[in-house]
């Protein structure tokens, strides 16, 4: 992987982190009654998710529908096959039940999501040839209209 990609891939979980960091912190300054701060940190959640956005764009392109959710479903994949195990054996060497939990409850997350992500795609696929046999009698019909004149 070249070093640009790396460096994408590092700014899009640190822009991405921040987002939700913020979010959360607005979340605390609200409980606090500290209104103006947290729309300070909502508004400025919001400006870290459009450079997210932007990185993610230069490392994924503008993938279609069918091609967003085989990526979701890679990703929710590497999190319950490889991610979370790994924290949670690394967490269970270290003596931290709370991570082990938090691990293993992200593995059953992480797996549901993936699955439910399948269903998702099994289902738009359907839409996805649907819409094909349609493009193709449109495509049919403009080129019969071509050809007569």
């Amino acid at each position: 992987m070249s070093i640009t990609l790396k460096n994408l891939e590092s700014a899009f979980a640190g822009e991405s982190m921040a987002h939700v960091k913020y979010r959360y912190f607005a979340k605390l300054a609200r409980a606090e009654g500290f209104e103006e701060v947290a729309l300070h940190f909502e508004h400025t959640a919001d400006q870290e998710l459009l450079h997210a956005w932007g990185h993610l764009e230069l490392l994924v392109g503008k993938p279609n529908v069918k091609q967003s959710l085989e990526l979701a479903i890679a990703g929710e994949t590497e999190e319950y096959m490889h991610m979370y195990p790994k924290m949670k054996s690394e967490a269970e060497f270290e003596g931290n039940q709370e991570a082990v939990r938090e691990a293993a409850h992200q593995i059953a997350e992480s797996t549901a999501h993936a699955e439910e992500f399948r269903k998702v795609l099994a289902i738009a696929e359907k839409r996805f040839a649907a819409l094909a046999r349609v493009e193709k009698r449109h495509a049919e019909a403009y080129q019969q209209v071509w050809e007569s004149l």
